[in-house]
């Protein structure tokens, strides 16, 4: 029967290889939670742009019926 003895070298090999997954596994969950917040607070800038939009149209239609008044008078 053969034995096979690793040396130091390869086993800090292996260590370092095991380190290198589980990083990448964490970054991998990482960029994936970040891909649904980007997308989460892209739509709630779209509907925060939106509501902006009929506020400020709001406001300039108010803004001309008071220069109406003031002109009316």
């Amino acid at each position: 029967m053969t034995e096979i003895y690793l040396t130091p070298e390869y086993i800090n090999l292996e260590d370092r290889l095991d380190q290198l997954i589980d990083k990448y596994s964490d970054l991998k969950r990482d960029n994936a939670r970040l891909k649904i917040k980007y997308d989460t607070l892209a739509q709630e800038k779209e509907v925060l742009l939106e509501k902006t939009s009929l506020v400020q149209a709001k406001l300039d239609s108010m803004i001309n019926r008071l220069q109406a008044l003031e002109n009316g008078l």
